[in-house]
This record gives structure tokens, C-alpha cells and sequence, in this order.
């Protein structure tokens, strides 16, 4: 086993690895930029190196300057964390070529099921069931407009090297392709230097179901159940939760067609496989190659750590669990706290976290990287940790996110709490009857400007 890891990463997923390499007996190594210097996770890693300046180009997203810091240290391996170098090929060659394990899928994987238009064609050649749209990358506006006259609108265009929401527009018209198209395509450039996209047909009213899949390099392959994502704005999760309401049967099916998907691409270590579900229809959407925000729902649930089969199964081990022994127990929710203000567009709200006052208890975590004091930089992304409550039942679950919700207490920076809130009181969602479209639909009664429903 590895004797001292590196973190290619900062805030809350800093946190959670370093956590889980302490309890493991391994040292760790925290990378950050200037803004960072006083963040969490430099503060309880065993060591930090500063790799560059405030912004992500200039630290995070360093290559050589990370693999430099992983070597002059003596880390034996890497977790990327998720976002930054998570998904990134080249990375992950890097780290091996300089012997250096990645925590992750190696490199041609990435490769294959990162780049969002060729994963669409690997799962189509493995019959899994994807949307209908582009098999793979288009060529241009020209392509796209051909095709969505075929398939029909409202299509989705999409970055093939995306995530997190960005570089993904609706057309639901004819006169709204274009702007839609050069807007997807422009951000997508801006935010991964890569401008190439894909189309899908955009399904309505449908559910975002994804599979958490664990692999070992043994050809083992388990799947620990699947997450219900569908609370999301801009296609940006807030609200998580797992199992999701599907039947016993439909989640065998489902988890079948993700191993199966894993399996095809000889995938190791961690990764989900997220489908869109309408009916008892359900269709591949995309693979990430990393450990998800939301990977504590599953934890919960399944008992099993995450981060810790990650770091296993990178040091050679064998999956210690089979599918036979994945029971889901009770449900567990998982709300995402931004420091943002809901009535100003969502507009990001760094500063100074005045107080921090985190309930504790029986089925409460606190996934961040606050304490009273930290100043919030402006650099990043705006979430600052994640609040997950576990319970026998949904219904359960739901009572005790609510009030722990409202014993929270971050003072001094705008945050989505009490948006968070209204939706939790939200009868649709306590129903479980919401799709995709809940945040769009409710947005008055959810930034206040009705009463709870």
C-alpha cells in the first residue's frame, strides 16, 4: 500500500481524501495556490506545496508544476479529486510515466469515455442504449441543423469534453439553434479549450439516474447502486439523493447495462454511469471517469467508503465485496451549499465566513471546508461543502435534512440554504413525482417569491 499521496485538488474533496488517507495510515501531501494558503486542507495535510498563483490556470491546473511538487515530496501516487485534472488524459500519462500512480482510470480510458461524443460511440458499438442524436463528434452548425431537423427539436448541444453543466444549451426552436449552438460552443472553448460537440434529442420530463461503479484491475466489476440527480439548475446538481424511486427490477436492469457499459472499456477504479429514465425507458447519457460530489448518497446507503476502495484498487487490490453483497440500506439525501445569492441570478458571494455553526447527530455529515473566519476566494467554484442526512426511509431522510438545514448557520457570505429549503417543502419533491424540470417550473415559490408549497 501507498505510504504518502498527493491531493491534485482543493476545498471539501481535499478534505474528504485527506480524511481517508489519515484513517488508512497514509501521509498526505496538499497542493494549493496563494489564495488557498489558508484553507482546510493545507492546514491538516501532513504537508503543502504552494503551486502557483491565484487562479486555476496558474495552480490546479498545473501539470508540471503538480507532478514536481508529487516527486520533490515523495508521493507514490495521486487522487485527482473530481474537476480539474480528474478527467484529464494527458494527467493521468504524466503521473505513470514519471512512476507515479493516478487514482483513476488510466489515460486511453479517459480518453475514451471523457471525450463525451466518443464514449456516445463506444456505447452505441457495445448496444447499450443511448439518446438519439449525433453518433459521434459533429463536424459543424451545418451537421448539426441536418440532424436536428431529423430527430426533431427540442435537441440538446453539448461539449464533447464537458462537465459540470457548462458548454450545454436547449434549442427547442428553429430560431433558437444558432445562438444556442455558438453559445455551447464558445464556453465549452473558454472552459476546456476544446470546442467540439455533440447533439442529443432533448428528453422532457425525464429523471437523471446515475450508477456508482467500482472496478478493480481483476476484471471485477460492481455496481453500488444508483443516485437519483435530477434536482438541478442549468443543468448543475443541487440535491441528491440514493436509492432513487425505481422498482427492484428496473435497478437490476439498469445496473446490469452499467456494468456491462464499465466493462466494455475494460474500466478500473471508480466512475458512474449516468442515464436519463422516462418511464421504464432509460438511455446512456455519459461516464465520469472520477469520484462525483455526490458519491457520499452512495456511502451512506451501502456503507462502503469510496475514496478508500479508490486508493485499494490503485495499489493493486482486489475488490473485497461482490455485487451479492451490495444492500442498500435506508436512503440518503445530500444538499449542496454555494456561497451564492438564488435572488440575484445566482450570482457567486465570496467573503469572510463570519460564524459556522454545523448540526451533528445520528445521520448528519458535514462534507467542507469552512471554519469561522476563512475567506472565501473568489477564484473557484462556488460550492462550499455538503450536507448529507441518512434515515430508515425517504420520508425520514427528508425530516431530518429539513431540520438540519435549519439549524445551519453560515454568516457573513450569501448561500442557498433557505433555497435548498423550499425545496424540500416542495410537495412534489416529497412525493418523489419531480423530473428534471422541477427547478425551472417552481422557480418563484423556490426563490421566495410565493409561499411554500
Amino acid at each position: 500500500m501507498f505510504q504518502k499521496i498527493l491531493i491534485a485538488n482543493r476545498g471539501e474533496i481535499a478534505v474528504r481524501i485527506i480524511r481517508a488517507c489519515k484513517q488508512m495510515g497514509i501521509e498526505t501531501v496538499a497542493i494549493y495556490s496563494e489564495a488557498d494558503q489558508y484553507s482546510l486542507h493545507v492546514q491538516i495535510a501532513d504537508e503543502a506545496v504552494c503551486v502557483g498563483g491565484n487562479k486555476s490556470s496558474e495552480s490546479y491546473l498545473k501539470m508540471e508544476n503538480i507532478i514536481s511538487a508529487a516527486i520533490s515530496k515523495g508521493a507514490e501516487a495521486i487522487h485527482p479529486g473530481f474537476g480539474f485534472l480528474s478527467e484529464n488524459a494527458r494527467f493521468a500519462d504524466l503521473c505513470e510515466s514519471v512512476g507515479i500512480r493516478f487514482i483513476g482510470p488510466s489515460g486511453s480510458v479517459i480518453e475514451k469515455m471523457g471525450n463525451k461524443s466518443k464514449a456516445r460511440e463506444l456505447m452505441i458499438k457495445a448496444n447499450v442504449p443511448v439518446v438519439p442524436g449525433s453518433e459521434g463528434a459533429l463536424k459543424n452548425i451545418v451537421e448539426a441543423k441536418k440532424l436536428t431537423t431529423k430527430i426533431g427539436y427540442p435537441v440538446l448541444i453539448k461539449a464533447s469534453a464537458g462537465g459540470g453543466g457548462r458548454g450545454m444549451r436547449v434549442a427547442y426552436t428553429e430560431l433558437e439553434f444558432d445562438n444556442a449552438y455558438e453559445t455551447a460552443r464558445s464556453e465549452a472553448f473558454n472552459a476546456f479549450g476544446d470546442d467540439t460537440m455533440y447533439l442529443e434529442k432533448y428528453i422532457i420530463n425525464s429523471k437523471h439516474i446515475e450508477f456508482q461503479i467500482i472496478a478493480d484491475k481483476y476484471g471485477n466489476v460492481v455496481h453500488l447502486g444508483e443516485r437519483d440527480c435530477s434536482i438541478q439548475r442549468r443543468n448543475q446538481k443541487v440535491i441528491e439523493e440514493a436509492p432513487s424511486l425505481i422498482s427492484e427490477e428496473l435497478r437490476q436492469k439498469m445496473g446490469e447495462i452499467a456494468i456491462k457499459a464499465s466493462k466494455s472499456v475494460n474500466y478500473v477504479n471508480a466512475g458512474t454511469i449516468e442515464f436519463l429514465l422516462t418511464g421504464d425507458d432509460f438511455y446512456f447519457i455519459e461516464m465520469n471517469t472520477r469520484i462525483q460530489v455526490e458519491h457520499p448518497v452512495t456511502e451512506m446507503v451501502t456503507g462502503i467508503d469510496i475514496v478508500k476502495e479508490q486508493i485499494n484498487i490503485a495499489g493493486g487490490e482486489e475488490l473485497s465485496f461482490t455485487q451479492e453483497d451490495i444492500k442498500l440500506e435506508g436512503h440518503s439525501i445530500e444538499v449542496r451549499i454555494n456561497a451564492e445569492n438564488p435572488k440575484e441570478n445566482f450570482r457567486p458571494s465570496p467573503g469572510k465566513v463570519e460564524l459556522l455553526h454545523v448540526p451533528s447527530g445520528h445521520g448528519v455529515r458535514f462534507d467542507s471546508f469552512l471554519y469561522t473566519g476563512y475567506q472565501i476566494p473568489p477564484f473557484y467554484d462556488s460550492m462550499m461543502g455538503k450536507v448529507i442526512v441518512h434515515g430508515k426511509t425517504r420520508e425520514e431522510a427528508i425530516k431530518k435534512m429539513r431540520a438540519t438545514l435549519d439549524e445551519l448557520i453560515i454568516e457573513g457570505v450569501d448561500n442557498n440554504r433557505q433555497f435548498c429549503m423550499r425545496i424540500l417543502f416542495n410537495n412534489e419533491y416529497y412525493k418523489g413525482t419531480f423530473d428534471t424540470g422541477f427547478i425551472p417550473k417552481h422557480s418563484g415559490s423556490l426563490l421566495g417569491y410565493d409561499d411554500y408549497e
